[in-house]
């Protein structure tokens, strides 16, 4: 009994090596699998070991096609062939280095981290390159792709970093010529606010052969506690950064699908290096942490900027709860303030994309999207997030003078706003002209039929 499987798509358009998962009548043990198109083209296919079911086997391929195209298995393929196409494993650069993935893409580098509390420590992707321009995103390996953030890095709960605070075990859920899935499976450390204790989260992340994206879904234990003011059920920000070196930026410009609707600058940045600055002067606390924190703060302008809130954070127990309550109070309160002033924080609407170096604070807080860009403009490259529900805000630096770039789906004084659970879809490329066409390509998947024959 033969089984035709037929593949439209309803967008115009070209699709690059997009992932299609499809279901056969039988129980095929073979992991891989020849099949081939109505063109003449050879497709391998990798068989799903996860949620298998008895009497039906499960498959997924990479296929470039254009309108329709049909599929009909053919043969086993030779498991391990050196002629075998698919996603290669490389040799680590970090210590934390779980999987080094050549995926046909990207060159990248997933790591569990080593709860040091520093930018090096974190789990995520740690270094990030395509290989159709070979220009890296992370060179140094101290930043990372795909981290959560809210609402345990927060003034409220003391800041605690998920990334930098959390070692993570890795999972092989299907790992295959055509897709290699990861589960990250972590508890987060304790902070201040007793309904974020004792939470843990995992992370699905999924790479296929010559996709210009991947995906990723985030699953975090229930919750329900109140940030900057606002009932917070359930919501996170994932940020994602990057990183070009002092005074050169990986993207500077960003953009919302339909238009951006946004306020510039980020009056808490202000206040919590005003903070410092105050506790350094006038802290009595007596700690020998707190020492060696307020010599490396002695000139604040020079400072990494990861110092300021590692000194108010409970993991790092530079200062003694009480006071960091105190004084992160009095940082909300006035931050508060100072974001909702309309005089001074005017809401702007537009429809071109917006230059975020060149606003106060090198910062936006962009209103509700499913649909970004963050560009480069004079090179056109890009990277594009599709989100399966709409994050509420997000914010988006671009600073030249360190060279640092993210991308959070966070509102004012670290809100979190992307709800648990939704999936992501994140591709980049030489998209700037065209990054509509890849966000609609994201969101509106290929139709997939099975045709049983005889």
């Amino acid at each position: 009994m033969s089984q035709t499987i037929r593949i439209s798509d309803p967008l115009p358009g070209t699709r690059r090596n997009e992932p299609i998962t499809f279901t056969v009548q039988g129980d095929l043990p073979q992991p891989l699998w020849w099949a081939r198109t109505d063109k003449g083209e050879r497709v391998l296919c990798q068989r799903l070991t996860a949620e298998a079911q008895a009497g039906e086997t499960r498959f997924v391929a990479c296929l470039g096609f254009e309108g329709e195209v049909t599929l009909t298995l053919e043969t086993p393929a030779e498991e391990g062939a050196p002629s075998l196409p698919g996603i290669r494993a490389l040799d680590g650069r970090e210590v934390d280095c779980f999987v080094r993935l050549d995926t046909g893409a990207f060159d990248l580098e997933m790591c569990s981290g080593t709860a040091g509390g520093l930018g090096s420590s974190k789990w995520g992707l740690r270094h990030f390159r395509a290989l159709d321009d070979g220009f890296e995103l992370l060179p140094s390996g101290n930043n990372a792709i795909g981290g959560f953030y809210g609402p345990f890095f927060t003034p409220e709960n003391g800041l605690i970093n998920p990334p930098e605070h959390t070692v993570v075990r890795i999972e092989t859920v299907e790992r295959g010529p055509v897709l290699h899935h990861y589960r990250m499976h972590g508890t987060i450390p304790d902070g201040l606010l007793d309904e974020l204790k004792g939470k843990s989260f995992t992370i699905d992340w999924r790479f296929t052969y010559g996709t210009p994206y991947f995906q990723r879904r985030y699953r975090v234990d229930d919750f329900q506690t109140v940030i900057n003011g606002r009932s917070v059920t359930n919501k996170i920000t994932v940020g994602d950064e990057f990183e070009g070196g002092i005074g050169e930026l990986v993207f500077d410009r960003f953009a919302a699908y339909g238009g951006t609707r946004y306020r510039a600058g980020d009056p808490y940045a202000g206040e919590l290096v005003a903070m410092v600055a105050d506790t350094v002067a006038h802290s009595k606390n007596q700690n020998p942490k707190f020492e060696e924190f307020r010599a490396q703060l002695s000139d604040i302008e020079a400072a990494h900027w990861d110092l300021y809130w590692r000194l108010f954070c409970a993991w790092e127990k530079v200062l003694g709860e009480d006071e960091i309550r105190a004084r992160l109070a009095r940082v909300r309160a006035a931050s508060r303030i100072k974001a909702d002033l309309p005089d001074q924080r005017p809401w702007v609407l537009t429809d071109e994309p917006v230059d975020v170096s060149a606003v106060p604070h090198e910062t936006i807080f962009p209103g509700p999207a499913s649909k970004t860009v963050e560009y480069h403009e004079a090179s056109g490259r890009a990277m594009v997030w599709w989100t399966s529900a709409p994050s509420g805000a997000f914010q988006i630096v671009q600073r030249r003078q360190s060279g640092w770039v993210n991308w959070g789906s966070n509102g004012e004084n670290e809100c979190p706003e992307l709800p648990v659970g939704v999936d992501i879809k994140t591709a980049y490329g030489q998209f700037k002209d065209r990054w509509q066409e890849i966000a609609d390509q994201m969101e509106t998947p290929p139709r997939v039929v099975v045709e049983m024959g005889v």
